[in-house]
């Protein structure tokens, strides 16, 4: 509860929110914590209108946590009113007053009945902006874009690719793509330890299509142009074996913890020992070819990789929180830095070599979009070899878009 009141009262960021969560705190307690609070930031918009006018005033933020989290309870399946209600407001006895312990037992009997009614419209039904939903609607279809919102609100599965010669323990579950396994619950301690050892690497499948396209080969130079967290960087070193990988990234702003780039630093540590990386912090629209040699870098490329960034509007599923603050205007914001971004990037692409530009986004504006106005502005020769468009309605995993484009 005290995740969702934090959010409540200041609309921070979800991966910030649970690195607060105690560190001690025992697994199953953990998994519970954040199970109750993605439900509720899921579901806020919903369940925000059902609590509209059960009272007279605003209460503390205390309180609106309390009902959320008990809201949220009412729309899992299964669910018990009379428990739900009772549980409410015995929290409310230890958190709040008698007073507000009284006022959630009122109102949380009169949220249920109202959560049990039928939604007016999609958007409500699914707790999803409804700009949002229209747009999709328009781009995808009617019956598409419900699959897309119903694929959206559920608990994301996690997923490893498996990097090591040895067998996979039995525990991790096999899937339809090579080396990726479904992490179930009941390992989290085994799962750490292989992490750390870097025997796997938690990571969607929808990841391997920008790498698939790219196809890094053993002793080839390469630029990871937005790299951080580090994770692509890692595929295509696990790739190649042989090689020269060079990761930049933007740092955050001075005296900012940049958590983006430790993970970074780390990740790069579990490269394959024929593969020489480079770290280089640096906003790759400044960093020309003079720029890499001032640090005896290479100027040019046989491959360059642009995951740029984007809406997320293809990993909602694990970015809950995007959805509240995606604006409509954020798409034309976004593709005007990526296409600066991909501009950037092919300065840097050796004659012949190659160029994928990808997103986690599923809006035409940051995909195709982006790279036909590349196409149609670029003053050398370059040709869309190749593209692929991932959506998780119709793909199992998160969505995405992936273009190879060669130079010459």
């Amino acid at each position: 509860m005290l995740l969702a009141e934090r959010w409540l009262a200041t609309q921070a960021r979800v991966d910030t929110l649970l690195e607060q969560l105690t560190p001690g705190l025992p697994a199953q307690e953990r998994a519970r914590a954040q199970h109750l609070f993605y439900g509720v930031v899921r579901w806020a918009d919903r369940l925000d209108a059902a609590l509209a006018g059960l009272m007279a005033r605003a209460p503390r933020t205390k309180v609106r946590a309390v009902l959320f989290v008990a809201g949220f309870e009412l729309l899992e399946p299964g669910a018990e009113p009379a428990k739900i209600v009772h549980h409410a407001v015995e929290k409310a006895k230890r958190v709040a007053s008698a007073k507000e312990a009284g006022l959630i037992n009122a109102v949380a009997r009169k949220l249920a009945a109202r959560l049990a009614q039928a939604p007016a419209t999609v958007a409500e039904a699914y707790a999803h902006p409804a700009w949002l939903v229209a747009r999709w609607e328009k781009q995808f279809g009617t019956d598409a874009t419900r699959q897309l919102l119903e694929w959206n609100q559920q608990p994301a599965p996690v997923y490893a690719r498996w990097r090591s010669a040895e067998a996979p323990p039995e525990f991790l579950t096999p899937t339809k793509w090579p080396a990726y396994f479904e992490v179930k619950a009941g390992h989290w301690d085994e799962i750490r330890d292989l992490a750390r050892k870097g025997a796997l690497y938690l990571q969607d499948p929808s990841t391997r299509l920008c790498i698939e396209l790219l196809a890094p080969a053993a002793n080839e130079t390469i630029l990871d142009a937005c790299a951080a967290p580090g994770g692509k960087s890692l595929f295509m070193a696990d790739v190649m074996r042989t090689g020269r990988i060079v990761a930049l990234d933007l740092p955050a702003a001075e005296g900012e913890r940049d958590v983006r780039f430790e993970r970074l630093k780390e990740n790069l540590t579990r490269v394959p020992s024929g593969v020489e990386v480079a770290l280089m912090p640096g906003d790759l629209r400044q960093a020309g070819p003079r720029f890499f040699k001032e640090f005896n870098l290479p100027e040019s490329y046989d491959a360059v990789l642009l995951d740029a960034p984007c809406s997320n509007t293809g990993v909602m599923r694990h970015r809950i929180d995007v959805k509240w603050r995606l604006q409509e205007g954020d798409f034309a914001k976004h593709a005007a830095q990526q296409l600066a971004l991909l501009r950037a990037a092919a300065r840097l692409v050796r004659e012949g070599g190659r160029l994928v530009y990808s997103t986690c986004s599923i809006d035409p504006a940051e995909n195709e979009e982006v790279v036909q106005r590349f196409l149609k502005d670029a003053r050398t020769p370059w040709t869309l070899e190749r593209h692929i468009l991932a959506y998780p309605w119709a793909d199992g995993h998160d969505g995405a878009g992936a273009f190879l484009l060669r130079r010459g």
